[in-house]
């Protein structure tokens, strides 16, 4: 299977006898791997890689760096995510690197060489942040080993033990390192799991949930990356989820956000969402005890292929304004964020009409907001409601000008104050009616009427 694997993943890989082991010979047998004890040492598969992906990695900075560890004499590899997208032929965003040197002698080796070190707030996790030619940022973290776990953040302590800091990483398939010379270290079968495109956690499920319960749901966001199926999860991992699913109540709103966020604009995450709210989630991350999962499916599916954001699905599971706020108040949506939800729910119910762009069209001058907001805030409406043809007329629309203005008001003696304010919506609102033909000649000639309609 890992011999398939390599001719599938790779343009080009290379063998070595020395280093590639048979699936035999592969450390532990997989049902064994569920605790991995301290003092075990594993021999981990290795294997080697040269694809485009890869050789596009050696920027001159990531040379710079690579050969500024080698002069000192410190092991460095690429860590993390950067390995499991090259797997999958996929060009890493960012290139994270773990290295044998402590934050302290990076700190010498870096002063040594001239070379800038910003952003110091990581040194006690061991992450040191270089600035390679006053061009390109690198974080090298030293290896390192959890002593303590509160299920939120981590005590630390330094190590030159490359399997120790795999066992104590999340996901198999984010547990390997990658040798500058395209050498893949995978201790915990993660080849395997993408292979066959399982999301597995290193070790016992329930262990590495309790080191940090945000893990819960980066699961399912990597679940919508790797997986093939949108609901095929393995029943010890969904029994550990369930069983420490409370332990988000610990976790920032702010965090949580940013998983949910990339879960909703991901596969399956209609699939996901639902399965997270069977495994009881709802009210650690301020959603009601009682989400509307029908309206949820409904607008998925309707919606889907318009690309809504995050916020647009999410306010399905909503029904009502004060719903939006208990959510806002956890997940600590920005502004703009909170005001698009009550948006939605405010005005996703649009009654049908004979001109069926115009009620969308009027939401453009009686709302409040920055005109660009608003106006992405009525294409979300429309995505909301499956509406593609209207949506793509009212991004076609020029929006006219209101051609009334206060100094107008003022000048035909309507005093400053509410009923003020009264008057001018009232007349923006005939405007709209007349399909924004009308003058402000002709607005100012309704405004004897106006002004007795508002009292």
């Amino acid at each position: 299977m890992i011999r398939k694997l390599v001719s599938n993943l790779f343009f080009k890989t290379v063998h070595s006898k020395s280093h590639v082991l048979s699936p035999s010979k592969y450390s532990l047998p997989k049902k064994s791997l569920s605790f991995v004890p301290m003092n075990t040492s594993i021999i981990p598969f290795t294997m080697k890689i040269d694809s485009p992906q890869f050789r596009a990695i050696f920027t001159p900075e990531v040379k710079e760096l690579v050969d500024i560890f080698r002069r000192h004499g410190y092991e460095l590899r690429i860590a993390g995510g950067a390995v499991r997208d090259l797997l999958m032929h996929i060009q890493p965003h960012d290139v994270d690197f773990a290295t044998t040197a402590t934050p302290d002698q990076m700190k010498e080796i870096f002063q040594a060489e001239g070379v800038r070190m910003i952003n110091t707030k990581g040194e006690k996790h061991g992450t040191v942040t270089a600035r390679i030619n006053d061009k390109q940022n690198f974080e090298v973290t030293t290896l390192r080993i959890d002593v303590k776990t509160d299920g939120r953040h981590a005590e630390v302590e330094f190590t030159t033990d490359w399997q120790l800091d795999a066992n104590r990483r999340d996901l198999t398939f984010n547990s390997m390192f990658l040798g500058l010379d395209g050498t893949v270290y995978d201790y915990f079968h993660g080849i395997e799991d993408l292979e066959k495109r399982r999301v597995n956690f290193v070790g016992e499920p329930k262990q590495r949930i309790q080191e940090d319960y945000l893990r819960i749901l980066r699961y399912f966001r990597f679940y919508g990356r790797i997986a093939v199926e949108p609901d095929n999860h393995e029943a010890r991992t969904l029994t550990a989820i369930r069983e420490n699913i409370g332990g988000l109540k610990g976790i920032s709103g702010e965090r949580i956000w940013v998983e949910l966020k990339k879960i909703l604009m991901g596969n399956y995450s209609k699939d996901l969402i639902i399965r997270m709210l069977d495994l009881g989630i709802a009210p650690f991350i301020g959603l009601p005890d009682t989400p509307n999962l029908d309206e949820f499916r409904k607008v998925y599916e309707r919606a889907l292929f318009l690309q809504p954001q995050p916020v647009t699905l999410l306010s399905a599971l909503l029904d009502s304004e004060n719903e939006v706020q208990l959510l806002h108040s956890r997940l600590k949506f920005s502004n703009y964020e909170r005001d698009l939800a009550l948006f939605i729910v405010r005005h996703r119910d649009i009654k049908d009409c004979e001109t069926p762009l115009r009620p969308y069209q009027a939401l453009v001058f009686t709302t409040k907001g920055k005109l660009g907001d608003i106006q992405e805030w009525v294409c979300e409406v429309l995505k909301y409601q499956g509406e593609d043809q209207l949506l793509d007329k009212f991004r076609g629309w020029q929006v006219p000008k209101f051609p009334i203005n206060g100094h107008m008001l003022l000048d035909k003696g309507v005093k400053g104050g509410p009923r003020f304010t009264r008057i001018m919506t009232r007349l923006r609102e005939i405007w709209v009616d007349s399909n924004f033909q009308m003058t402000s000649d002709e607005l100012l000639q309704q405004l004897p009427t106006v002004a007795e309609e508002v009292g």
